[in-house]
């Protein structure tokens, strides 16, 4: 039997081209890039303006 090394080069994975990141939606109040892609339904705000909505909410009685 022949003494082969147990990996014999580099694998699919490494031979692929890394995957885009999908673009990031802007916040509708201040227009900074937000957590989430662009493609999501509804409202979208950075986590700031996330925050500064909750605040207004809880005390909105």
């Amino acid at each position: 039997m022949p003494n082969t090394p147990a990996t014999a080069g580099p694998g699919p994975a490494a031979t692929e081209a890394p995957t885009p990141e999908p673009a990031l939606a802007d916040c509708l109040h201040c227009g900074r890039p937000t957590e989430y892609p662009v493609d999501r339904p509804g409202i979208v705000l950075c986590p700031v303006c996330e925050w500064q909505e909750a605040q207004r909410t809880a005390c909105s009685g």
